[in-house]
């Protein structure tokens, strides 16, 4: 039954839930990838869904990849939307065309890859719906480009930042937080994700989502996409964009400067929060005031962590149909 809306701050308990469609299992993969040239990029993706429905654009974050959603497109699939799970940069089997492209990953750059992407397929408008950076270019692209976006559900909320913003300390509780931020603004840190990538991103999803009882083959197939020969270079530049440690193309000088301003998001917006995440994240109360349109927020319950579309994948699905009828 689909779950009705509800005031800022309600609590949804994730379980029980309706399962997915009896062909999905735990480990089945979505089938084969599609590929479309958009921008700088050979961006892989997945498709399922009415060709003609509206569409749905769900984005992932670092070090997970597209089958977070796995679970997610065949519910809205089966509403009838068009839904599109592209891999990101430095994920899977997307490829930069060029060697000689930057392997940048500021935020501006991941956001615009979304609109690339968007053009290349003539998508003019969708609902966009993410976690970890696929939520902060969610966020981006709704602030920057709402003439493209219906909706929006973006777990952990506003997620805009810029380096200025991010010249100033934190708490100590909240830097310890960030350890991996700052182990990667080391040349030791970019040689030990490179030699020990597996083993790293097992134990970030495990610090991130420490009561969800994942299982080996699970972890093992969405590991796979951080084979990318891009991945370092990517992740390591993100990170050390952040701390103003890496310099950005200045072809998004632009738009970094507008990200600076910490821009209203206007769209229809359900933001998320597990009740488990263990990822840095901000208090809900602190960015409301960053959504100026019609807006909701929803704490999942029952030991939910940063990754919600695949720890309570009906819950993220009804937040995405729910955001588009705000």
């Amino acid at each position: 039954m689909p779950l009705s809306l509800v005031a800022t701050g309600a609590a949804f308990a994730a379980d029980p839930m309706p399962a997915a469609p009896s062909t999905q299992t735990a480990h089945d993969t979505f089938g084969p990838l599609k590929h479309i040239k958009a921008g700088v990029l050979d961006v892989a993706y997945v498709e399922q869904g009415p060709a003609a429905g509206p569409v749905v654009i769900l984005l992932h974050g670092w070090p997970y990849d597209i089958h977070s959603f796995e679970s997610v497109t065949p519910l809205l699939a089966a509403k009838g939307y068009r839904v599109l799970v592209p891999y990101v940069r430095g994920y899977g089997d997307t490829r930069f065309l060029s060697d000689k492209t930057p392997r940048n990953a500021q935020p501006s750059a991941l956001a615009s890859d979304v609109i690339a992407f968007m053009d290349a397929l003539h998508v003019q408008k969708a609902v966009l719906a993410g976690f970890d950076w696929g939520a902060r270019s969610a966020d981006i692209v709704s602030a920057l480009w709402p003439e493209r976006v219906k909706a929006l559900v973006s777990v952990s909320g506003y997620l805009i930042s810029s380096q200025e913003a991010a010249k100033t300390p934190l708490p100590p509780s909240a830097e310890l937080q960030w350890w991996y931020q700052f182990y990667f603004a080391t040349e030791r840190g970019r040689a030990g994700y490179e030699k020990n990538r597996h083993d790293f991103a097992k134990l970030i999803w495990q610090l991130a989502s420490p009561k969800w009882a994942f299982d080996d083959a699970t972890f093992d197939r969405s590991a796979k996409a951080l084979d990318n020969p891009d991945q370092v270079a990517i992740t390591v530049n993100n990170y050390r964009w952040r701390l103003g440690l890496a310099q950005g193309e200045t072809q998004y000088d632009p738009l970094e400067a507008k990200l600076a301003k910490f821009p209203a998001i206007t769209v229809p917006t359900i933001t998320l929060e597990g009740d488990a995440n263990g990822a840095p994240h901000p208090p809900a109360d602190g960015y409301r005031q960053r959504f100026t349109g019609k807006y909701e927020h929803r704490l999942l319950t029952g030991g939910i962590g940063h990754n919600p579309p695949q720890e309570a994948p009906a819950a993220f699905a009804q937040a995405v149909v729910d955001a588009d009828h705000l």
